[in-house]
């Protein structure tokens, strides 16, 4: 179930308001001593977690069915740095880091009871309900999201970053779990956006990467160019002009493309390198117009959970 950026929470005794956590979207599931954790993507993400799959493992449910978000809080902040150093093909690596930096899993809704019945089809005051009788019985890494029905307490919340997060998501308690639908509002700090990576041109008089191009796409599946992104550290520019020399492939954008008609456009401008649709990124942003970032906006973090797919305009409609 997807949730839509709205610019203000909503208010009635039909609402419920949650921290909107800052990690990987996440389902687990378990039968019998099998345990599966997966992303929003569709990836298996259960060989990068291997403690939260142990706690999950020793639920004394034969059946369940997780809707929730893996979270590493490392100084009492969420880091989500410390979640994409995780996606490493090496074990090694990655039960060390399971060890320094330990992973957690906050689950907001379940599609399962205690018997192991689906109750996706029944409203989320009902399905709360059926989170909170398993609440004592949680192993530490395994927690409950905080929630309220009081709106004012949702604006603290929002206004105060509460433990870290970056928004609230409002949910209706009467609605049945929505496969796939943006039927949740989510309110954030800052407004952001996933977009595709379709392209990117060099800097002036330079061999290295200047700016991103950015993408979305449309109801029909075509990837439009919405704006750009020139905030890349210095540092960071040769390594990622060889990650995305390596992706360069036409077209790019299979909608509207770079370098249109403009008066303002010159020989350089119409100058930029398509690439493979692989790469997302978070970027933040002030205005919309006409389907297009109005200024260009900055780069928050690369987003390696996300599907290139799931990158759509209504993000941002």
């Amino acid at each position: 179930m997807e949730a839509k950026l709205v610019p203000e929470l909503p208010s009635g005794s039909e609402w419920l308001y949650e921290p909107k956590w800052d990690g990987f979207r996440c389902l687990a599931f378990k039968q019998g001593s099998s345990v599966e954790l997966q992303g929003k993507s569709g990836k298996l993400l259960t060989k990068y977690f291997p403690e939260v799959a142990t706690a999950v493992a020793a639920l004394k449910l034969d059946r369940a069915a997780f809707d929730g978000e893996l979270r590493i809080v490392i100084g009492g902040k969420a880091s989500f740095d410390a979640l994409q150093m995780r996606l490493h093909p090496a074990a090694s690596r990655i039960n060390r880091l399971a060890k320094e930096t330990p992973a957690e899993f906050v689950i907001f809704d379940t599609l399962l009871d205690a018997k192991g019945t689906p109750i996706d089809d029944q409203p989320l005051s009902e399905r709360r309900h059926a989170i909170k009788r398993l609440a004592s019985k949680l192993p530490k890494s395994l927690s409950v999201s905080e929630s309220t029905d009081d709106v004012q307490t949702a604006r603290r919340w929002l206004k105060n970053g509460y433990a870290g997060t970056d928004g609230v998501i409002a949910k209706r308690l009467d609605l049945p779990y929505r496969f796939g639908e943006r039927v949740m509002l989510k309110v954030k700090r800052i407004r952001t956006a996933d977009c595709v990576v379709g392209g990117f041109r060099y800097g002036q008089n330079s061999k290295q990467v200047g700016s991103l191009l950015l993408g979305l796409y449309d109801s029909e599946g075509l990837l439009h160019h919405v704006g750009f992104s020139s905030a890349l550290a210095d540092v960071d520019k040769p390594a990622l002009t060889k990650k995305l020399e390596k992706l360069i492939a036409p077209p790019g954008f299979t909608g509207d493309a770079p370098g249109g008609p403009s008066r303002w456009a010159t020989e350089r401008s119409t100058e930029w390198q398509p690439l493979k649709p692989k790469l997302v990124v978070e970027v933040s942003y002030d205005h919309v117009t006409g389907n297009r970032f109005r200024h260009g906006t900055k780069l928050l973090r690369w987003r390696p959970d996300k599907a290139p797919s799931q990158c759509s305009f209504d993000q941002i409609t």
